[in-house]
């Protein structure tokens, strides 16, 4: 059965660090994958000349080429602003009425006749205050439109700190990189619902990140994007080649691998009426 999923995020090279594999293996399987991004990411930082005036629209570019190369069949942008990692910019997402932001991301969903949405987990995953709005504007659009299943996009906490804390000891972590404010970030392994396979799609999730050429570098510290795409392909595979997911209505232990696993078992969607417009 052909199934629309809607990823959600809060930035341009969200998708790719997140979510990349999934959506690329989703389309293969000939689903309708549509990306929705909440903001057009102009307070990020970027190294690269040229490029700090007109960020937003230079990352606009850099979502559309990467949706290409996972195959996305949409591209859609709430048009809020970037918050900035304190959360403090005017206007920015962050900051908007929840019940507003939801009623628009609703529309969406209905329009697609959405089966599936993806947000992040409650905090944020490392904690950017756009990335915990996603997660409760994604949660009451749902609700808003009777989507019948969310998943909570994250990492597996307790394997990351497996890999950085020996690293922080022998001293190859950049000093910039506080190892204990990972000690909540992300979900527990017990949290984690479902580990997606994606390595057959590792060579799409590189291409995705690869387009977001803004965010390899800036900053005081080696980028996140930077140092993955720098992995040799094998080794990039290994480390990348599972993305996680926590749905909260299944039972904590519940391990699937696939995003359409243990689908809702009565089949009801709990959709508006047709023709009803969501509201906030």
């Amino acid at each position: 059965m052909r199934r629309t999923c809607v990823f959600f995020h809060a930035h341009p090279d969200d998708e790719a660090l997140l979510t990349a594999g999934t959506m690329a293996r989703l389309t293969a399987e000939g689903h309708r994958v549509v990306l929705a991004v909440a903001t057009a990411g102009e307070k990020g930082l970027t190294g690269r000349k040229g490029d700090g005036d007109g960020l937003g629209e230079v990352r606009t570019a850099e979502l559309h080429a990467s949706a290409a190369a996972l195959g996305c069949a949409r591209v859609v942008l709430l048009g809020y602003a970037d918050s900035g990692l304190d959360g403090a910019a005017p206007g920015g997402f962050a900051r908007a009425d929840v019940g507003e932001a939801a009623a628009r991301l609703a529309r969406l969903l209905l329009e697609e006749d959405a089966d599936l949405l993806t947000v992040y987990d409650p905090a944020g995953g490392y904690g950017h205050p756009d990335h915990v709005q996603v997660h409760r504007v994604g949660v009451a659009a749902a609700e808003l439109a009777g989507t019948p299943v969310v998943l909570e996009a994250t990492v597996d906490r307790d394997l990351l700190l497996r890999v950085l804390r020996p690293l922080a000891r022998c001293g190859l972590l950049p000093r910039a990189l506080d190892v204990a404010r990972f000690e909540t970030a992300y979900a527990g392994r017990g949290e984690i619902t479902h580990r997606v396979r994606v390595g057959p799609w590792a060579g799409a999730k590189r291409a995705g990140m690869a387009a977001h050429a803004t965010q390899t570098s800036g900053g005081d510290s080696v980028r996140t994007l930077a140092a993955l795409l720098r992995l040799p392909r094998p080794l990039f595979r290994r480390v990348l080649g599972t993305e996680y997911y926590v749905r909260r209505d299944l039972p904590p232990g519940t391990v699937l691998a696939h995003p359409f696993d243990r689908w809702p078992l009565d089949g009801r969607r709990g959709r508006a009426p047709a023709g009803t417009t969501a509201r906030g």
